[in-house]
C-alpha cells in the first residue's frame, strides 16, 4: 500500500480538528441519525461544494436506507456573505415532498444562507427537515436555525480542509485547519 499521504503545506497554520476526531464524530452522528431515521430512512441534501466530503463520509456510516441529492447556492450583491442574498446555482434533482430530509452543511456562520435554503426547502413539503453541520461558528449567528446535529463548534476563524476551501484550494486536506494568512476575496 505504500506510505500514507502527508499534507505538509507551508500555508497551514494549525490543525483545529484532526482526521481521527472527524472520523469518530461522524461515527457518533451516524449512530444518532441511524437511530432517529430508522423507521423511514433519510434523504441527504448536501450543500455544494463544501459538504461533498462530509456527506460522503456520513452516508458511509449510516445503516438505514439513504438517498442523496445536492443543492448549490451562491451569495450575490454587495457584502454577499453577510446580506443573506442567495441565488440557487443548482437545484435538487429529486422531489422531496413527503420525505424525511437532512441537510448536510460544511460550516454555518451567520446562518443567513442556510436560513434561505431551509425556507426554500420547506415550501416543497418534506416530511421533516433537519440539519447536520460539520462545523458550527455561532459567534456571528444572525438567525436561530435549530441545528439538530453538530460535529464541532469552532471559534470565529477562517478554516480549510475536509471539503472547505480557500480559492478552491485545500478541500482535499483530511483535517480542519487555519491558514497562516488569508487575503479577503475581492
Amino acid at each position: 500500500m505504500g506510505e500514507p499521504l502527508t499534507f505538509a503545506d507551508p500555508s497551514i497554520d494549525r490543525i483545529l480538528v484532526d482526521e481521527a476526531q472527524i472520523r469518530q464524530r461522524l461515527e457518533d452522528v451516524g449512530r444518532d441519525v441511524t437511530a432517529d431515521y430508522a423507521r423511514q430512512g433519510v434523504h441527504l441534501v448536501g450543500i455544494l461544494k463544501g459538504s461533498l466530503v462530509v456527506m460522503a463520509d456520513l452516508m458511509r456510516v449510516l445503516t438505514i436506507p439513504t438517498t442523496v441529492d445536492f443543492l448549490a447556492v451562491s451569495g450575490y450583491g454587495p457584502d454577499a456573505g453577510r446580506s443573506g442574498a442567495v441565488r440557487v446555482m443548482k437545484d435538487l434533482d429529486q422531489d422531496i415532498e413527503g420525505r424525511p430530509v437532512l441537510v448536510v452543511e460544511d460550516v454555518i456562520d451567520t446562518g443567513l444562507t442556510l436560513n434561505y435554503i431551509l425556507r426554500t426547502l420547506r415550501t416543497r413539503h418534506p416530511a421533516s427537515l433537519d440539519v447536520f453541520t460539520l462545523l458550527d461558528k455561532p459567534t456571528h449567528r444572525l438567525v436561530d436555525l435549530g441545528i439538530r446535529y453538530v460535529g464541532f463548534t469552532i471559534p470565529d476563524c477562517f478554516v480549510v480542509g475536509y471539503g472547505l476551501d480557500y480559492q478552491e484550494q485545500f478541500r482535499n486536506l483530511p483535517y480542519i485547519a487555519t491558514l497562516k494568512s488569508v487575503e479577503p476575496d475581492g
